[in-house]
């Protein structure tokens, strides 16, 4: 019985993905080409793989079987990829970042900076996705690094498969309109109306922490993600809110007044990888001097912040 390893590859992503059609766009194949690989492998093994008397393409028992190795023969590729790198006197190849926007401008646009200058043949590539979906893209193997926020009130999920390696804490100011007196105490604060974020967001979670510990519920009279509008909208007259310290860098001096209350928390910025089997669970090569130009960027982040913030009015 003879097996072509580039149709286990077709199967592994029809499992992982869940149907045809989503493997067809992970491998840039047409579907056709994808059930066309699927039926010679099934005359290749002699089994039927694919349970096709239903509306949605699902693997028989066979399939899943041998899908469970397909997963294990693309593991040891890549690893053996990896690998490889060792041997080779300059580093090179694509590294897939996801994060979100204040992370992409201020600590990955100045790390790809410097990766230009020393390593030219690696090549970045972000993808603005974050929370789970990103968590899900990176254990398909869709990205290959993830930058992470998570509110430092709440405990860090076990990940067994995962690398965490922290890059910062970025302290949580609550914003007010230029015009606005700040408030007498943060009962008074927390009357006011808010440009919240969504309650999964690591700004959402300090609200409500925030409103748990004065037993307010706050007005949210706007709900936004995207820092730049929030900020917009505080500066209009529209709001108060709560910002990440990096996210007042974008703001000019002056738009905005940073409240004295230092009671709302902070977020933990982290890089996430998957687990190496054969590096006792460091990143790969490649992927271990891009952590290392994040994390320069980082460290003159904080140089920069702590002076952007005590200018504040």
């Amino acid at each position: 019985m003879d097996i072509d390893p580039r149709r286990l590859r077709v199967l592994h992503e029809v499992a992982r993905r869940g149907g045809v059609m989503r493997a067809a766009e992970a491998l840039y194949l047409t579907p056709s080409a994808v059930s066309q690989q699927l039926a010679q492998l099934e005359r290749e093994v002699g089994l039927a793989l694919i349970d096709r008397s239903q509306r949605r393409v699902s693997l028989t028992p066979a399939g899943r079987v041998l899908a469970g190795y397909a997963e294990r023969v693309e593991e040891e590729l890549t690893e053996a990829r990896k690998e490889l790198t060792r041997f080779t006197e300059r580093l090179a190849g694509p590294v897939r970042i996801a994060a979100f926007p204040t992370a992409i401008k201020h600590m990955l646009v100045p790390a790809m900076r410097a990766l230009a200058e020393r390593h030219p043949r690696i090549t970045p590539v972000i993808h603005e996705v974050y929370g789970q979906p990103a968590l899900q893209e990176l254990r398909l193997g869709a990205v290959d690094l993830l930058i992470t926020e998570q509110d430092m009130s709440l405990p860090v999920p076990a990940q067994p498969s995962l690398t965490v390696r922290p890059l910062h804490v970025d302290e949580f100011r609550v914003v007010l309109p230029p015009d606005w007196p700040e408030p007498e105490s943060t009962a008074d604060l927390m009357r006011l109306p808010w440009v919240a974020a969504e309650p999964d967001q690591a700004c959402g979670q300090a609200l409500d922490r925030l409103a748990g510990i004065h037993g307010v519920e706050p007005r949210r009279t706007h709900v936004v993600t995207d820092f730049s509008p929030v900020l917009a909208l505080v500066a209009a007259g529209h709001g108060v809110a709560i910002v990440p310290s990096l996210a007042l860098l974008d703001v000019p001096e002056g738009e905005v007044r940073v409240s004295d209350v230092r009671e709302v928390g902070a977020r933990r910025l982290d890089a996430v990888t998957r687990v190496s089997r054969t590096r006792s669970g460091e990143p790969d090569p490649v992927q271990a001097v891009v952590i290392g130009a994040i994390e320069e960027a980082t460290e003159s982040l904080r140089a920069a912040l702590g002076p952007r913030l005590a200018t504040q009015p």
